[in-house]
């Protein structure tokens, strides 16, 4: 074997030893692993093993999506001796590979991507360091989050930060390290769940396998389309879009326009990197039917039930009320238009990403709404600072656990008065241990044309202040609105990989929720990971409520001369539009003056793949829209894989509403969607 490795100047050919010893040891392996572990078929069936951050390899066996998992009963014996083996096969290619180093010229990433493609055209290219390579976020809307979110609740991943989404692609790698390892202990021990988990983690590796795959070339740079999709919606009946008021037909859409008739949309998605730097693109067009919408009379008294410390801005031209972008007033025109979902580019630096442009966010661990933010609302372009990975910092995180933190800044459109005004969001969630996670968060939303400019004097008075804003809100001394959040998810003991206890919740002019309960916000939740007897089935319900139980909003008490009806929850004297963004609220669907709630059964079929059945309701108190608003719908979704890289997610929506205040009687709409995604696998290396 040594003179099969010697080149023609008689030095150790270190690329062909080492092949040659992985390809002995290997074959030595499959061989003790066949005698020793029970397989259901014969031959054992094939695993692939993929890189993770440059760290080690994990091994994932290869199957049909609906199969069970198999070669998961191997006795202690066979690990102690396959972790012996590959001891031994590392040695040895540490002592081939470091023996001619001394001798060897440094080579540029370049030559050495040529010349390892040049000796074994099958054998994976390098790739590049992970610490210095940018990541782009998964946005927040992908099958990746429920999947996860369902991983974690069975138990086979404890980093996860359900309240802090998006992820980037390299954070939930580092997430997956050790799942493989813990899926095959638990099938060892026959737990429940294993199976539902390896088809999840099988689903997600496939989805990041392009990250780890080379060449890592000369400028250490990528680029990738990592989604091309279409999307047909059919509605009929009339439609309700006003999340600020009345409530909407289609929530947590990003803002999309819809109307009675056929809406469409077509977009695409991609990225492109240089070493720590990475642009992020995702952009679509879209086009909806134009629509009566709300009368004269009936926005005007929408704007009236707005009304702050500053009047009604009426047109002169018209002696009617501007046209708020959180009231749909009609007519309402056909839409079609090019719009930007999100566009940013960023820097990765000591675990942060560093970011500015249009980005995704969702704060919160509930799957229906967040508090904080959501994608209810179209983004907004911001500057922010994103702790990606958990940090660890002496003595305290003995307490608190490693813990994230976010922070956010930009500019609010949409807002009439004061105009564009700005919003800062800080975030930080702690893991004191793997079942517990807790944070707490804080939104702003300051200055705007006619109150007081966007500086840095005002923004720093509104980042410090926590006093009450008194007489000084509407004048130049205002603080801002302020907004404080508190969630937590918790794995329940006993039940630890079946039931996990979630809760969401927001206070206005607080500091936090625990200090105010009784005037906060809450969105509680209990999720089910698998039912027993089918373990493919779970079960999820969330309530949502917007209605503090104590008397702080009512038509009979008045304060500084106005009804304090609707006047509470995202809502500010001050910002009289609140808590939206180009007219949607970009937190909890559930609106400002509400109660209702979601629960979904869910059957899958795959770890991306799923037959599902929801509810949704929604009820408007009388004392916030005269005579109340009513809304409940039952809604089906299947999503199915087509080969690897083709999506096909169809829903349909029943719904029923009642808004006296708008149209007479009950009103019936359905919504019918159809979205059609392709996911080239395919990335140029430059």
């Amino acid at each position: 074997m040594v003179a099969g490795v010697l080149n023609a100047e008689g030095v150790i050919d270190t690329p062909l030893a080492e092949r040659i010893l992985v390809s002995a040891a290997m074959d030595e392996i499959a061989q003790q692993a066949a005698k020793l572990v029970n397989y259901e078929s014969d031959p054992p069936p094939p695993w692939d093993c993929f890189l993770y951050s440059g760290a080690g390899f994990s091994c994932i066996e290869l199957r049909e999506p609906n199969d069970r998992v198999r070669g998961m009963n191997v006795s202690r014996r066979v690990a102690i001796t396959l972790g012996i083996q590959r001891a031994i096969v590392w040695a040895g290619l540490l002592v081939l590979t470091v023996c001619p180093l001394a001798a060897e010229t440094p080579k540029t990433p370049l030559e050495k991507a040529a010349e390892g493609a040049g000796q074994n055209a099958d054998r994976p290219a390098s790739v590049c360091e992970p610490s210095v390579l940018g990541s782009p976020y998964i946005p927040v809307d992908s099958w990746i989050y429920p999947a996860m979110l369902r991983l974690h609740a069975l138990g086979f991943v404890d980093t996860a930060y359900l309240g802090m989404r998006p992820w980037t692609r390299a954070s939930l790698g580092h997430m997956l390290e050790d799942t493989g390892d813990l899926i095959q202990d638990a099938a060892e021990d026959g737990q429940a769940g294993a199976n539902e988990a390896q088809e999840i983690y099988e689903a997600v590796t496939r989805q990041l396998h392009m990250d780890t795959q080379g060449p890592c070339l000369a400028h250490e740079g990528n680029s990738r389309v990592e989604s091309v999709y279409s999307v047909g919606r059919a509605i009929s009946g009339t439609p309700l879009r006003d999340s600020f008021h009345l409530g909407s037909t289609v929530i947590n859409d990003y803002g999309r326009p819809y109307e009675n008739g056929f809406n469409n949309y077509y977009g695409a998605s991609g990225y492109a990197g240089v070493g720590r730097f990475l642009l992020y693109l995702r952009g679509e067009f879209q086009g909806a039917p134009s629509a009566a919408g709300y009368s004269a009379a009936l926005s005007q008294e929408l704007a009236g039930m707005d009304v702050g410390f500053f009047p009604i801005a009426i047109n002169p031209a018209t002696g009617l009320p501007y046209v708020q972008t959180t009231i749909p007033q009609g007519p309402i025109g056909t839409t079609t238009q090019g719009r930007v979902m999100e566009a940013y580019v960023s820097a990765d630096y000591l675990n942060h990403v560093i970011s500015f442009g249009k980005q995704d966010d969702w704060l919160g661990p509930g799957l229906g709404g967040a508090m904080a933010y959501s994608n209810n609302a179209e983004n907004f372009y911001s500057f922010r600072i994103n702790r990606i990975e958990p940090l660890q910092i002496p003595l305290l995180s003995r307490i608190t656990g490693p813990f994230r933190y976010e922070f956010l800044v930009g500019s609010l459109k949409g807002h009439t008065y004061p105009n564009d005004p700005w919003t800062h969001v800080e975030k930080v969630s702690f893991k004191p241990t793997p079942d517990l996670e807790f944070g707490f968060e804080r939104t702003v939303i300051w200055g705007g044309e006619g109150i007081e400019p966007i500086t840095l004097h005002t923004f720093l008075k509104s980042f410090f202040s926590f006093s009450a804003a008194g007489s000084a809100e509407a004048t130049r001394n205002s603080p801002g609105a302020r907004f404080g959040a508190f969630d937590f998810s918790y794995r329940l003991p006993f039940v630890r990989n079946w039931l996990t206890l979630y809760s969401d919740s927001e206070v206005h002019d607080d500091v936090s929720p625990i200090d105010a309960p009784r005037r906060a916000a809450w969105r509680p939740g209990l999720y089910l990971s698998h039912v027993p007897g089918i373990p493919k089935l779970d079960l999820r319900v969330e309530a949502a409520s917007t209605a503090p139980p104590v008397r702080i909003s009512d038509f009979s008490h008045k304060t500084d001369g106005f009804p304090q009806a609707g006047h509470f929850m995202y809502w500010e004297s001050v910002q009289q539009q609140g808590y939206t963004n180009n007219g949607q609220l970009f937190g909890d669907w559930i609106g400002r003056e509400d109660k209702g709630g979601q629960g979904w059964i869910t059957y899958h079929l795959s770890g991306n793949e799923w037959l599902q059945v929801g509810l949704r309701s929604q009820k408007a108190t009388t004392d916030f829209i005269p005579g109340g608003t009513t809304l409940n719908d039952i809604n089906f979704q299947a999503v199915k894989r087509v080969g690897k890289d083709f999506e096909i997610n169809g829903s349909f929506a029943f719904e029923h509403w009642k808004a006296p205040i708008y149209l007479p009687g009950q009103q019936t709409v359905t919504t019918t969607t159809i979205q059609v995604t392709w996911f080239p696998e395919r990335k140029v290396s430059f």
